[in-house]
């Protein structure tokens, strides 16, 4: 997809010193993946807050599973 914005060039530098990357468009990427990743570990904290896990066995009867 082609797209058009306007970002401080200040910002562009920082993000490609830190990312590593050579052009904008990889470090456009990076820097989304980055944020899209960080906001499904949000989802997924208030999910698991919303109902907690709930672990069935106990350690020794996960041994003895594991072993089978």
């Amino acid at each position: 997809m082609k797209v058009t914005a306007i970002i401080p060039d200040e910002m562009i530098s920082e993000a490609m010193a830190m990312s590593k990357t050579k052009t904008i468009t990889e470090t456009l990427k990076v820097a989304l993946t980055a944020y899209i990743r960080s906001q499904k570990i949000k989802q997924l904290g208030s999910a698991v807050l919303k109902e907690p896990l709930e672990f069935n066995y106990s350690a020794k009867q996960l041994r003895k599973i594991n072993r089978e």
